[in-house]
């Protein structure tokens, strides 16, 4: 690991991005709940390296990204999370902008991690970048995280049907 976590919260260590953190993040996917809401990506070493290349590259291009998310003094990643710089290539104001996500592994539902670590990662964003517009899409009849959306300041806009089915809602947080 590097020299200390980027941000600290009362239970949390928010970490950049790191080689080391692959295993991790597949684990972080693995149960049986995990993917109903995430669409195709998976706990595949493969696909979770891609990811991590592209959210290192997030914070390479932009200098903001997604975190590697431990508690406190504790090793394991229990989630990752973050404002990264994304292009999804469908409009409707998901492409080349900030957006935000979140994944918290399954032991850890429930437990206030997806709203502290964002509430951390936003505040840093807000300070760093200054207030702007940061969009998010959350997979349609995900309730717990649109009530994390919600908590946050993000409010609906928009809706939008995945390649392969799935139904993505599409979030906002506006500055001011």
């Amino acid at each position: 690991m590097t020299d200390g976590p980027f941000l600290t919260t009362e239970r949390l260590e928010l970490w950049k991005p790191q080689a080391g953190d692959l295993p991790d993040r597949v684990r972080l996917l693995e149960g049986d709940g995990m993917m109903q809401f995430l669409g195709t990506i998976g706990p595949d070493p493969k696909a979770q390296h891609d990811k991590l290349l592209q959210h290192a590259g997030s914070w390479a291009l932009y200098d903001y990204g997604t975190f590697s998310v431990r508690r406190r003094g504790e090793g394991d990643i229990i989630a990752t999370g973050g404002i990264f710089h994304s292009w999804r290539g469908f409009g409707k104001g998901l492409d080349d902008v900030a957006e935000a996500g979140w994944i918290v592994r399954q032991d850890c539902w429930g437990q206030g991690v997806a709203g502290e670590m964002m509430r951390a990662s936003l505040a840093w964003f807000d300070t760093a970048h200054g207030p702007r517009r940061v969009a998010c899409m959350i997979e349609a009849g995900n309730t717990a995280s649109e009530k994390v959306a919600g908590s946050l300041g993000f409010v609906k806009y928009d809706s939008h049907e995945e390649e392969g089915g799935a139904a993505v809602n599409l979030f906002e947080r506006l500055p001011g």
